[in-house]
């Protein structure tokens, strides 16, 4: 009779485990997408324009663009930190509301399949306002400068996959 409780028990926490894997799996992919906390989000509030202002400088001298260029690319980039800052705040909601159903005295499935439907359509509207930056971007540099970045990226990446 203790094995079979013993198996039960073992069961239900495998599946609570589960569940709570999966939930921070889609809640952090959520804030993966959105900008991480402390890395680059200031307070949580997105990033400010002084520090978009300072990663386009730093850019820029990355891809030797003129001051046009400078311009418009800050433009671009303080457009999509803009954008971007209320899909981070949903995305604070969110966490908040995931733990408030993994903490709830019932385990509230449909809400939880909700919430993790949200935040794929959030991770989704984010990746695609990102992108749309990239290109935007992207159509500011000549084929020369973007040719350079994409080089410098590559072996960046390699340099850190070691």
């Amino acid at each position: 009779m203790d094995e079979i409780k013993s198996r039960r028990r073992f069961f239900k926490r495998a599946a609570i485990a589960t569940l709570v894997g999966g939930l921070a799996a889609s809640l952090g992919a959520s804030a993966w997408a959105h900008g991480r906390r402390g890395g680059g989000w200031h307070g949580g509030e997105g990033f400010s324009e002084e520090r978009v202002e300072r990663m386009v400088r730093h850019f820029a001298v990355e891809a030797d663009a003129t001051p046009e260029q400078q311009a418009k690319l800050a433009e671009i980039a303080k457009a999509a930190a803009k954008d971007l800052q209320p899909i981070r705040a949903k995305a604070r909601e969110a966490r908040r509301r995931g733990m408030e159903l993994l903490a709830a005295p019932t385990i509230d499935r449909a809400a939880i399949e909700q919430l993790r439907v949200e935040q794929m359509q959030a991770a989704d509207a984010a990746s695609k306002r990102m992108l749309q930056a990239l290109a935007d971007t992207a159509e500011v540099l000549t084929p020369d400068q973007r040719k350079q970045l994409a080089e410098r990226m590559q072996k960046r990446r390699s340099w850190h996959r070691g």
